[in-house]
């Protein structure tokens, strides 16, 4: 960890565990100007991680007969999607991103498409409505066919998702969440927030926007409604930790629903392609087995959680600066001395000090669904 701070990221916390074992850590600061340090259990958001939660979610819908997961979106929300397309993307379409809805990221935030951070500026305080998303989705065109592979990681799937849930349920999207997953998993410091703050101890979050943000800027107290079903929640690594293990475990869903969450198909994102997507997580083989997870990015926090197949190593990090690369003059991402120890801390805490931490031995990308929405 000090060596990934001494690279030049501001602070990042982790928690591991190996069988009974666990380890907690910290280094570097949670804000620049006071140098206040940051520490383990720091509240974090962790953007597309949330995704895992929703999923679990519709899952334990389906378990519960309330929802097909090969029925169209169309049953449950009828007009959402207009025509055809309403038709043809399923439930388990919008898990897995192969329903072909484009990002709404653009809409929300359009001046990224003029190569500027403005509207990042103008939305802390904005309140989107989950239809106003779509709609931004709507006006893009469909970047591919419902339900051809590889997909393509659109976060709107899982507003989509979120709506879905609140139609079922008759609760909003904030409280069943709350109460059927955060609760059931065992979680005390977990939340879906309301508000733009966030609760308890917690880092500054710094965005550099690949540079256009100079000096980064902090967005810790921000909206998230931009996000919602998709990236809002707030938790710690080790709460991260205790969640993915109780997945695993079947507490959460049973094991006909996490057979489906595991079935996977390649899914196109920022990061290149994530060759093992399933519902709401994807595997990560990396030198010592395959790890199931999820990786998130919001403005100024990154996190990644991954457990081992066989439930017994974990890892789970975050980061409170984001968009640190920069790019040549062809676009290409250059190498960041961040990533390369980003990766040997991810291969160490996931395989321990006994295994060979070969960089090229997982193809492993630290952010693989990190969104890049600059246009120059």
């Amino acid at each position: 960890l000090t060596a990934v701070h001494e690279a030049g990221m501001y602070g990042l916390y982790s928690s591991v565990r190996d069988g009974r074992e666990t380890w907690s850590g910290a280094a570097g600061v949670a804000d620049v100007r006071t140098r206040r340090p940051v520490s383990p259990q720091m509240r974090h958001r962790i953007g597309s991680i949330t995704k895992t939660f929703t999923s679990v979610a519709v899952l334990q819908q389906v378990e519960r007969g309330r929802i097909e997961l090969d029925a169209p979106i169309s049953r449950y929300l009828p007009g959402l999607i207009p025509g055809e397309r309403g038709q043809k993307i399923t439930v388990r379409m919008l898990l897995n991103h192969t329903s072909g809805l484009a990002d709404h990221l653009l809409g929300a935030f359009p001046s990224f498409l003029e190569g500027s951070t403005r509207s990042l500026d103008d939305n802390r305080f904005r309140r989107f409505a989950p239809e106003e998303l779509v709609a931004f989705s709507l006006k893009e065109p469909p970047v591919g066919e419902p339900g051809v592979a590889p997909g393509n990681y659109s976060n709107v799937n899982y507003v989509i998702a979120g709506m879905l849930l609140e139609k079922v349920t008759g609760t909003d999207v904030e409280s069943y969440i709350t109460r059927h997953v955060i609760r059931r998993a065992g979680l005390r410091d977990t939340s879906y927030p309301r508000t733009p703050f966030i609760p308890g101890p917690h880092s500054k979050a710094y965005e550099s926007y690949y540079g256009l943000i100079d000096p980064p800027r902090d967005y810790s107290v921000y909206d998230m409604s931009w996000a919602g079903a998709a990236g809002a929640i707030i938790s710690t690594m080790d709460d991260l930790n205790r969640f993915y293990r109780a997945l695993l475990q079947g507490r959460l869903v049973g094991p006909a629903q996490l057979a489906q969450m595991q079935t996977t198909v390649p899914v196109r994102a920022a990061g290149g392609v994530i060759p093992h997507y399933g519902l709401g997580l994807y595997a990560a083989d990396l030198p010592c087995g395959r790890f199931w997870g999820h990786d998130g990015g919001v403005f100024g926090m990154g996190t990644i959680s991954l457990i081992r197949q066989d439930g017994l190593r974990q890892l789970s990090l975050g980061q409170n600066l984001m968009k640190y690369q920069r790019f040549d003059e062809n676009g290409e991402w250059l190498p960041s001395p961040i990533d390369d120890a980003l990766v040997e801390y991810y291969l160490l805490a996931a395989c321990g000090s006994g295994t060979p931490l070969s960089k090229n031995g997982g193809s492993f990308t630290p952010f693989p669904t990190q969104e890049n929405l600059l246009r120059r």
